[in-house]
C-alpha cells in the first residue's frame, strides 16, 4: 500500500532523492504551529477509538464526505467524543470506510494509508468489508501504553509541538504540562482573533473577559494594549514562541495613537461596520508587530481564507468545520503600512502564509527576497499537498531563495497524521534538491545539508524553539 519511492521523483533524479530521503526520514519533526488539543498531552489518556481519533478532529476528511452529500450529522460532528456510543463509533467508521474510495488521488488518502501502515500495522486498504477489522484493530492498540499521546510523541520523534490557543485560555493544560517537565516538548502560541477581530461572534463579550483576566480596562485603547502585553507575556511563560493571526486579508495600518484610539471607540461594542473592521484588524497587525519587537514572538500573518462560507454549517455547528474557502489575496500594498514601520528591523520575524498561490512568484517571494523581517510559511492548508508543496517550491526559491523560507509546519488538528504529512514535505523537497542537482544548479554536497534543513533545522530557527534533548535523532 505505501511504496518506499511514492513521491519521489521518476527518472534519473530518483536515485540522489531517495539517497536525500534516507538521511533525514527519521530526523526529528519539528511543528511549530498547529491545533491539536493540548488536553491530550496534558492527561495523557487513552485516547477512545477510530473514530473519534481520525474522523472527528478532521475538517480534511469529513468536509470531502460532506461534499458527497453525507451529513455532518451522521459523522458525530457537533457530539463531544465522550458523548459518542461505541455503537455509534463503529457505524460511523463503517460509513467512512465504504466512502474511502472517494479520498483516491488526494493528500488525505497519503495520509490515513501511512498512519494506517506505519502507525497501526494495517497492510490492506480500508473498504466496506474491512471496516471492522480496522476498527477493532485500531482500538486495540489505542487501549496499550505504547498508544497514550506522550508515548507517541516520542514514537513519533517530535521534538516540539506548538498548540494554538485563544488569549482567553487559562494554559491549565499547558501549565500541567510544564509542572510534569514537558513544558519544552508542548507549547502554545498566542492566537488573538477572539479580541482582535471586531467581526468575531462575542466581540464585545470576550473583551469583558479579557478584562477580567488582565485586571486592565479593555474599554480603553491603552489599557485594552496593555491587556495584550499581560497576555502574550503569560503565554511567553507557557512555552510560547509566536504569535498567529488569521485574517480574512493581510491589510495593515499604522494609524496615529488618536486615530486608533477613535477606531477602538468605534468598534469596542462589538458593532462595527465591515470598514471599521478591516481597520481595526489592520492596526492590530502592525501593533503586534511592535509588541514582537519588544517579546520576541515570531508574528505569523494566516490571511486568504473565506471563513465559515456555509452559512448553513456554520450555524449549526460552528467554526472549522470544513466550509473555509481560498481567496485572492494582496500583500504588496496590504503589508506596506506594517513594512514601513518596521520592515528593515532585524529583530522582528515575520511568517507570511498564503492560499493564494498566484500571489507566490509575483509577490510573497520578493517581498521576502528583501524585507529583513519576512519569511515564508510552507504551502499552506489546501495546498498542503505534493503538487502544492512542488509549486511552492518552483515559484518562490528563484527570487526568495530556500533560506527565506522557514522549512515545514503541518498546521493540523490531527495527531496521527503529523508524521505523513512531514513525511510528504520530505519527499518533496528531497525530490526537488534532486532535480536541482541533476541540473547542475547546486552540488550534491549542498543538496544534503538542505535536506536537513528543510526536514527541521530552518523551523526551530525560524520559530526561535530550543533544540530538545528529548529527541532520538538530529
Amino acid at each position: 500500500m505505501n511504496h518506499p519511492d511514492r513521491l519521489l521523483p521518476a527518472g534519473p533524479a530518483r536515485t540522489l532523492a531517495r539517497a536525500l530521503y534516507d538521511t533525514v526520514k527519521d530526523a526529528p519533526i519539528v511543528s511549530p504551529h498547529g491545533h491539536t488539543d493540548p488536553a491530550w498531552f496534558a492527561s495523557d489518556a487513552p485516547f477512545a477509538n477510530a473514530t473519534t481519533l481520525l474522523i472527528q478532529p478532521d475538517h480534511y476528511a469529513y468536509r470531502m464526505l460532506y461534499s458527497q452529500g453525507i451529513a455532518l450529522e451522521d459523522l458525530g460532528i457537533g457530539v463531544a467524543p465522550h458523548e459518542l456510543s461505541d455503537t455509534r463509533a463503529r457505524e460511523i467508521w463503517r460509513t467512512f470506510a465504504a466512502n474511502y474510495f472517494l479520498f483516491r488521488a488526494t493528500p488525505s488518502r497519503i495520509w490515513f494509508d501511512h498512519v494506517f501502515a506505519a502507525v497501526f500495522g494495517l497492510s490492506e486498504r480500508l473498504c466496506a468489508h474491512n471496516a471492522d477489522v480496522f476498527f477493532d484493530h485500531i482500538n486495540a492498540a489505542l487501549a496499550t501504553p505504547a498508544y497514550r499521546p506522550r508515548a507517541l510523541l516520542d514514537r513519533f520523534n517530535i521534538e516540539c509541538i506548538a498548540t494554538t490557543e485563544s488569549p482567553l485560555d487559562s494554559l491549565e493544560h499547558h501549565a500541567r504540562l510544564q509542572s510534569d517537565g514537558w513544558g519544552q516538548r508542548v507549547i502554545t502560541a498566542y492566537r488573538p482573533d477572539p479580541v482582535v477581530d471586531p467581526e468575531f461572534e462575542g466581540f464585545a463579550h470576550h473583551l469583558k473577559r479579557f478584562a477580567e483576566l488582565t485586571g486592565e480596562d479593555t474599554q480603553s485603547w491603552s489599557g485594552y494594549l496593555a491587556a495584550h502585553r499581560k497576555r502574550r507575556a503569560f503565554f511567553k511563560a507557557h512555552g510560547a514562541t509566536s504569535s498567529d493571526h488569521g485574517h480574512p486579508t493581510a491589510a495593515t495600518l499604522n494609524l496615529s495613537s488618536t486615530e486608533a484610539q477613535a477606531l477602538f471607540e468605534r468598534v469596542r461594542g462589538g458593532a462595527a461596520g465591515d470598514l471599521d473592521a478591516e481597520a481595526f484588524r489592520a492596526q492590530m497587525l502592525t501593533e503586534m508587530a511592535r509588541m514582537s519587537l519588544d517579546d520576541g514572538l515570531v508574528l505569523q500573518i494566516h490571511p486568504g481564507s473565506f471563513r465559515n462560507h456555509n452559512a448553513r454549517v456554520f450555524e449549526r455547528f460552528g467554526r472549522d468545520k470544513g466550509a473555509d474557502i481560498p481567496m485572492r489575496t494582496d500583500y504588496v500594498r496590504a503589508l506596506k503600512p506594517l513594512l514601513d514601520a518596521f520592515g528593515n528591523e532585524r529583530g522582528l520575524s515575520v511568517i507570511l502564509f498564503t492560499l493564494d498561490e498566484s500571489t507566490y512568484a509575483r509577490e510573497l517571494a520578493p517581498l521576502a527576497g528583501h524585507y529583513p523581517c519576512l519569511k515564508l510559511g510552507p504551502a499552506w492548508w489546501f495546498h498542503d499537498s505534493p503538487e502544492g508543496m512542488r509549486r511552492f517550491r518552483r515559484n518562490v526559491t528563484e527570487t526568495a531563495g530556500l533560506y527565506n523560507t522557514v522549512g515545514f509546519n503541518d498546521d493540523t488538528r490531527a495527531f496521527f497524521s503529523i508524521p505523513a504529512r512531514h513525511d510528504v514535505a520530505r519527499r518533496i523537497d528531497c525530490g526537488f534538491l534532486a532535480e536541482l542537482v541533476i541540473e547542475h544548479r547546486i552540488d550534491e554536497d549542498e543538496a544534503f545539508e538542505l535536506a536537513q534543513d528543510l526536514a527541521h533545522r530552518l523551523a526551530r530557527e525560524a520559530y526561535r524553539l530550543p533544540k530538545s534533548e528529548a529527541t532520538r535523532h538530529g
